[in-house]
């Protein structure tokens, strides 16, 4: 049976860039490849919220970019966590936690 993507919630998208780039730096469409195939294809993030996710990132001092080749042998942005953006995930990673656990602990049959 097939299932539908699911919208994200509003905070959501800078923490899910975050920790995908945590495993290497990736140019935006393979950051978007990560993101479906770890999720099943729940989730399918579009170009636009992804490259102004990014670019808030890179603004706030959590990624770095730099040009780059892909694997196609394209010219390609590769974006990079830096030392401020391990932090931001760590942190986002505790908030993000703790939430999931409170709405499972609702949801729980009682």
């Amino acid at each position: 049976m097939a299932h539908e993507p699911m919208d994200l919630l509003k905070g959501t998208l800078d923490v899910l860039v975050l920790r995908t780039l945590a495993w290497g730096p990736m140019h935006g469409y393979a950051v978007t490849r990560w993101i479906r195939e770890r999720t099943g294809d729940a989730l399918q993030i579009e170009d636009a919220p992804l490259y102004k996710a990014l670019h808030r990132l890179e603004q706030a001092g959590c990624v770095t970019a730099e040009w780059g080749l892909s694997e196609n042998n394209r010219r390609a942005r590769f974006y990079r966590l830096t030392p401020a953006g391990r932090k931001q995930l760590k942190a986002e990673e505790s908030a993000w936690r703790r939430y999931a656990t409170a709405v499972f602990a609702v949801l729980e049959p009682a």
